[in-house]
């Protein structure tokens, strides 16, 4: 047995964090990620797999912390959010006290979709957000980004498409 193969009898091995994981498993996450309302029966059929260790592998996958939950995509379009922006935002001061305020407040904004630290350029966030229009956008920018304590700088891009979009299957 490879390191990337798992016996179906054994637990899940741990290595700094990487979970090592069969093509079963691979084959199931595949699925879940285009359909995570697809039932147990179909998804067995699926991988050639009866559903009780069909659900067992999927139980494990979740106690494994690799599947951590069940999404519903939405077309941020069809809800009337026309433009997506990227924002990369510089804070004032790099301190732990300043970083926790602004992590807490960008949160509380319903159009930012991510942020994440960045490193690698100037600024300290990367944050992708959707707005309905420029006002919108202008709204967002003028009135509560820039006025959260600590922002000094933004850089916008605006997303022309975005070309793919999908989850992590480990090879």
């Amino acid at each position: 047995m490879t390191n990337h193969q798992l016996n179906l009898n054994t637990d899940y091995t741990h290595d700094n964090d990487k979970v090592y994981i069969d093509q079963i498993d691979r084959q199931i996450l595949v699925l879940l990620q285009q359909d995570a309302r697809m039932s147990i029966s179909d998804i067995a059929e699926s991988v050639h797999l009866s559903a009780t260790p069909c659900a067992r592998r999927i139980r494990r996958l979740e106690e494994a912390g690799i599947i951590t939950g069940y999404h519903t995509e939405v077309s941020p379009q069809k809800l009337g959010y026309s433009l997506s922006i990227y924002i990369a935002v510089s804070m004032d001061r790099h301190t732990a006290e300043r970083f926790a305020e602004f992590e807490t407040k960008i949160q509380s904004f319903n159009e930012v979709v991510s942020c994440s630290i960045v490193t690698g350029r100037s600024e300290d966030y990367l944050l992708k957000v959707v707005v309905r229009n420029m006002a919108h956008y202008e709204e967002f920018l003028l009135h509560r980004l820039n006025r959260i304590e600590g922002v000094s700088q933004v850089h916008t891009s605006f997303e022309l498409r975005e070309v793919f979009n999908r989850g992590v299957i480990g090879t």
